[in-house]
């Protein structure tokens, strides 16, 4: 090959980039819902990198919002079916660690969601794919297109299927660091801490946050992350574990997923 041909030759990752995508029989096997409007599962597996002209109305980020609310109402319906002896913080232990991101994640993993993503170049490049995020948002995504496909009995027919919130496991004791934290404060009647977004930078695909938390008589801690919900997360760690706040709850790029949101599910949120 000369040199010219070499130069020529597309990268491996432009090679990944220019895949096609599979189609979408096998996913709706996996996912036990074949779509009446095929635009709604399409729209639940594309990316705002990917939306175009449409931007955020033409990505999955509306649908992830109705399905964040779908899951926790199903979750919770199916809990409260199966465990009619249990109060309600076993009942809420068991949603907060069914809803949780990495949860939502691995479900995005058994349907094996990643080849049908439609990213943008640069996400592909990066990862996207396997971005526990973004599996996790697309899982709700699915969940909120399925809702709107065939109504909350089919939505709640595939949570229990793929969450198995029935499954007699013991509920989960674990806090994520903003609980924690909010608990801390209570107990010793201070005000609970206030949140406030430092800086925001990167473009709308990809936000950088940073996050300070104030707590009545402590230093502030300063959190960043890809989203304000994950910078608040790490804001509170950090004051957690340097003031020797109980067992400090970890962070990761896939911590709990909040059943209670402050702006939906956009990268502000």
């Amino acid at each position: 090959m000369t040199g010219a041909e070499e130069a020529a030759r597309p990268s491996s990752r432009a090679r990944r980039a220019q895949r096609p995508r599979p189609g979408l029989d096998a996913l709706e096997a996996r996912i036990g819902h074949v779509f009446t409007d095929k635009t709604l599962i399409g729209r639940a597996l594309t990316h705002v990198s990917k939306a175009g002209g449409n931007g955020r109305a033409g990505s999955y980020q509306r649908l992830e919002f109705l399905g964040d609310r779908v899951l926790g109402l199903a979750i919770a319906d199916l809990l409260y079916e199966a465990f009619p002896q249990a109060d309600e913080g076993e009942l809420s232990r068991r949603l907060a660690g069914l809803v949780r991101r990495e949860t939502c994640a691995s479900i995005a993993q058994s349907w094996d969601v990643g080849p049908h993503l439609a990213l943008g170049p640069g996400e592909v490049q990066g990862g996207g794919r396997r971005n526990q995020t973004i599996l996790a948002d697309a899982c709700e995504a699915i969940l909120g297109a399925v809702f709107l496909d065939a109504g909350y009995p089919a939505a709640k027919v595939i949570v229990e299927a793929a969450f198995a919130p029935a499954r007699e496991t013991a509920a989960p004791r674990g806090r994520d660091a903003k609980s924690s934290l909010q608990e801390w404060a209570m107990a010793r009647s201070l005000p609970i801490p206030l949140y406030e977004v430092v800086e925001r930078s990167g473009p709308d695909h990809a936000p950088r946050f940073r996050i300070a938390v104030q707590v009545s008589g402590i230093e502030p801690g300063l959190g960043e992350g890809p989203s304000k919900r994950l910078a608040e997360q790490e804001a509170a760690r950090i004051v957690l574990e340097r003031e020797g706040i109980g067992d400090t709850p970890g962070t990761s790029e896939t911590p709990e997923r909040s059943t209670n949101k402050d702006e939906g599910q956009s990268p502000d949120a």
